[in-house]
């Protein structure tokens, strides 16, 4: 099997189970067992603290110790069982718990299980590091391409369980709080089970990296990133607008279930959209790299983003139909998922070997880990947010009643990206010279 596709094939897994916790976990506690919305965001808010931490440990843990099985393997090999475990027992907490009534218990159920999928995810960091250790930087976006098809059709799966299954659970839930509808407990288990499967693919299939030797101690390596200024603005400014994307991607399935109260029809078509708009526009960004470098690209993702979220704030004008509407809002989303997609991994690998020209040492997990910590923070930030704006004064539009907090995340996730553009247009450097010298020279 091609070595490329074999570093992909995680991407399937990880991002369907990484993905539906994070677009679904928000709706099915706060929908399905009537969590409060805060508790749930705090509950969330947690996990990312959880995973700045451990990602950032797992990265470092991983560039100092060489095993036998090389320095990435090992926490794939040990993790990836756990991270399903966790998985399983989030989304169906009726497996152990009988009454579902219990908002302690519940709250604390989510919280611990949040705690252990987190820790566990951020084991995966190494994996991630083996970007800049397995290949040249001409083809990396190549291989972000093809991670990225691997982690759209993750979407189109989690998009499809999301809308077609898991909208049509939270009803049961509400009456039946410990019902666990077979065509909902099978696809979770089956998910978890493919998680596995594919990790443990890349763990026996995937040439083991050079044993290269790095003396720098963390404290140095942290010294070492801290003095690095374009490292620690690229992280901050990436870190930063994931305020926006942590906010807007578990927003998405709450505004077309409660705010659009599409059909299933209707569902299904905005599903397909923004499919499609992820698949043509990692092939656009990819090009695009290669035409125009990274930083333009990155700025003309962000860009596209912005200028629709706000589109959400359409809702409050009395219509027909909202139809067209949501069409173009996924369609945007789609685009700028798939720019979200694929640079930053691309970017963060670039910078590792910038560093090594330096220092002579190829901290691969490090840059990798690193602005995690940055990046999980804010996106605690988002979460924890995006719990205080869906208890927000309920509003009425036509025969809805809902928090305002699901209008205005648009406009607000916007602000937050236009913040950031800033920062990316005038402070950052994603485009080196000796990446054009090397391109040139092969």
């Amino acid at each position: 099997m091609n070595k490329t596709i074999i570093f992909g094939l995680p991407r399937i897994g990880l991002s369907i189970v990484l993905g539906i916790e994070v677009y679904s976990i928000f709706a099915l506690y706060t929908i399905g067992y009537q969590l409060a919305p805060f508790l749930v965001g705090f509950t969330l808010c947690i996990g990312y603290i959880c995973t700045a931490i451990f990602s950032f440990f797992f990265g470092w843990i991983s560039d100092i110790k060489y095993t036998r099985w090389g320095r990435r393997k090992p926490y794939l090999f040990i993790f990836s069982p756990i991270l399903c475990t966790s998985f399983i027992f989030l989304m169906m907490p009726s497996l152990v718990i009988t009454d579902l009534n219990n908002q302690a218990l519940l709250f604390f159920w989510l919280l611990f299980w949040e705690i252990i999928f987190r820790i566990s995810y951020s084991a995966m960091t190494p994996y991630q590091a083996w970007l800049a250790e397995q290949f040249e930087v001409k083809d990396r976006p190549k291989v972000s391409q093809i991670q990225s098809v691997f982690n759209l059709l993750a979407t189109l799966i989690l998009w499809i369980f999301n809308f077609l299954v898991l909208t049509q659970v939270f009803e049961q839930l509400e009456t039946e709080p410990n019902f666990i509808p077979i065509d909902y407990s099978i696809p979770v288990f089956i998910f978890a089970l493919i998680t596995i499967i594919v990790v443990y693919i890349v763990v026996f299939f995937m040439p083991t990296e050079p044993h290269y030797k790095i003396n720098s101690n963390m404290l140095s390596i942290l010294k070492t990133s801290l003095k690095n200024r374009n490292f620690m603005i690229i992280s901050f400014v990436l870190g930063f607008s994931s305020i926006a994307w942590s906010m807007l991607i578990p927003q998405v399935l709450p505004f077309i279930e409660v705010v659009l109260n599409f059909s299933q029809l209707e569902n299904l078509i905005n599903l397909i959209i923004i499919f499609a708009c992820i698949i043509i526009f990692l092939e656009i960004w990819r090009r695009l790299i290669a035409k125009v470098g990274k930083k333009k690209s990155l700025i003309y993702v962000f860009v596209l983003t912005i200028a629709f979220l706000p589109f959400t704030l359409l809702i409050l004008i009395p219509m027909n139909s909202y139809f067209i509407i949501s069409v173009i809002l996924m369609s945007a989303i789609g685009a700028g998922l798939a720019g979200y997609f694929l640079i930053p991994a691309v970017v963060y690998a670039d910078i590792a070997q910038d560093d090594q020209k330096i220092t002579g040492e190829l901290k691969a997990g490090t840059y990798t880990g690193f602005p995690l910590i940055i990046l999980n923070l804010f996106q605690a930030i988002g979460v924890l947010f995006l719990g205080f704006i869906n208890e927000l004064p309920i509003i009425n539009v036509g025969s809805s009643t809902y928090s305002i907090g699901l209008i205005l995340w648009g406009p607000i996730c916007a602000l937050i990206l236009l913040v950031s553009l800033i920062f990316i247009i005038k402070f950052i450097k994603i485009d080196y010279d000796w990446e054009q010298q090397k391109v040139m020279m092969k």
